[in-house]
């Protein structure tokens, strides 16, 4: 079980790079995450929603995301609320407090997802939640050292030292585990680390005089391996890329995006240069404008209205920016939104940005479904086009008045578009996944540009494979393979 001193210190993207490594080996490996907090979720074949983390490190196992990887996910609604989703079905909204009121239930569920994941599996690699040292918690955790107990698994401590202080993390984060589980530990990993590493020597061999456990690793710093990362480190990672290109997409950082994930296919893309921008004043100029998925809509329409982006987006519709709405995006470029029994927050009604004859009626039943249609846009491809995706939202849209559907016999219900696409919207995540589309979209926006369309299409697919076989050499190559291993007596 990999463990963290605190949240983004990089235990996701560990745990899938070990997973592949064990995967190349031959070995049938599956993660694990009893409880997740996150915004970016997927929905599994069988209709049941988990988080994206778990799914990426299912990929890097060869696998299919299961839902017995990540039991509990958590999707914060506000600062002390999130909507709570027991074996990939939502079980309500929650504050912290009720939330833990459940502990022994919830104990209940994790531990038999575990069990039943184990019989499938020769080996299980486990991910810990935020820090194991958090006092406050440690009474109802379930995720941490109380599962790792559970499992009977050894415990590595991950700690990001371009923070700063990773041997003070590393011992405080020891000293304050509970002393029943604290032989459990049995060693530390360095993750993020940029300079000399012969300038970091010293201090390891001092800090195992302290507390004598071995240091498995020191992974350094990557910015040119693609790996799936947990919220909001995608987001900060973008704009680094090594590439430039004629098309410019942004992307509206919402306070609470979710699903940000659905552009990583973008920033693949060599002649596309992506970013995501929080405040207009920051929106330089760009050829499609994209409203991301939300877990708050109204919420976040209101931080839109309230720092000007809605002013900003229709100015930019009406210069010939295509502006797009995924999801909780669509939403808002809608009419209006009604949530008159506070399905998502506040009790109300929210006038949207417009630009689409559709309204949204917020309802207690949450759609939760894997979706293939096939889209028909003239200005967008000359044939039909078949994508696959999947659905996660609260409401129910409908339209009002005329607009462009998106294909044969699809209504407002998953998507619309405006006369010549200057504004779209669509429910599906992962559309951009779908090879096909990603590129004749692109190839759209350049011909508006008065570019070439490029017509090469390359696989997403394939390139995630390549990236996991890179991020398995990146673990490879600076940590203890062979230590690791026999701690799981291998």
């Amino acid at each position: 079980m990999f463990q963290g001193t605190g949240s983004g210190v990089g235990k996701s993207v560990l745990v899938a790079a070990f997973c592949r490594v064990l995967w190349q080996k031959g070995l049938r490996v599956a993660p694990f995450k009893a409880q997740n907090m996150a915004l970016n979720s997927f929905v599994t074949l069988d209709g049941l929603e988990m988080g994206r983390a778990q799914v990426y490190q299912a990929e890097a196992c060869g696998l299919l995301p299961d839902v017995r990887m990540n039991p509990i996910l958590l999707k914060p609604t506000g600062d002390s609320q999130s909507q709570v989703i027991l074996m990939g079905k939502p079980a309500g909204n929650l504050a912290a407090r009720s939330y833990y009121s459940s502990y022994q239930e919830n104990l209940k569920v994790v531990r038999q997802a575990f069990d039943s994941l184990s019989q499938d599996f020769d080996l299980l690699v486990l991910e810990g939640a935020g820090s194991p040292a958090e006092i406050n918690l440690q009474a109802t955790d379930l995720v941490n050292m109380e599962m790792a107990a559970y499992a009977d698994a050894p415990v590595v401590i991950v700690g990001d030292i371009d923070r700063g202080g990773v041997f003070a993390w590393f011992k405080g984060t020891y000293d304050l585990i509970p002393e029943r589980h604290r032989a459990r530990i049995s060693g530390f990993i360095i993750n993020k680390f940029r300079g000399d590493i012969s300038l970091l020597s010293p201090g390891i061999a001092q800090f195992q005089q302290i507390v004598p456990l071995p240091v498995f690793g020191v992974l350094p710093w990557f910015n040119d391996i693609a790996a799936d990362q947990e919220d909001g480190v995608f987001v900060n990672a973008v704009p680094k890329k090594n590439h430039d290109g004629p098309l410019k997409i942004a992307i509206v950082h919402l306070p609470r995006i979710s699903n940000f994930t659905d552009f990583a296919p973008l920033a693949f893309e060599k002649d596309v240069v992506l970013s995501f921008v929080r405040r207009p004043e920051g929106l330089d100029r760009c050829d499609c404008l994209i409203i991301p998925g939300t877990k708050n809509t109204r919420s976040d329409l209101n931080f839109l209205k309230d720092t000007g982006w809605d002013v900003t987006i229709h100015d930019r519709a009406k210069d010939g920016t295509v502006i797009m709405g995924i999801c909780g995006g669509y939403q808002m470029l809608g009419r209006g939104i009604r949530d008159p029994d506070g399905v998502e927050g506040q009790q109300g009604s929210s006038s949207g940005l417009g630009l689409l004859p559709v309204v949204t009626d917020m309802c207690g039943k949450k759609k939760l479904s894997r979706t293939e249609i096939t889209l028909d846009l003239p200005s967008l491809s000359p044939n039909p086009l078949t994508v696959k995706g999947y659905e996660i939202h609260m409401g129910v849209t409908r339209a009002e008045g005329s607009f462009i559907p998106l294909g044969p016999g699809l209504g407002a219900d998953i998507g619309a578009a405006s006369e010549n696409m200057t504004a779209v919207g669509i429910y599906l995540h992962g559309l951009f996944e779908n090879d096909s589309f990603r590129r004749y979209f692109l190839d759209f926006l350049r011909t508006k540009q008065g570019l070439e369309p490029t017509e090469e299409i390359v696989s997403y697919r394939a390139f995630r494979k390549e990236q996991l076989d890179r991020l398995a050499s990146w673990i490879s190559n600076n940590a203890d393979i062979p230590g690791l291993l026999s701690l799981m007596g291998l």
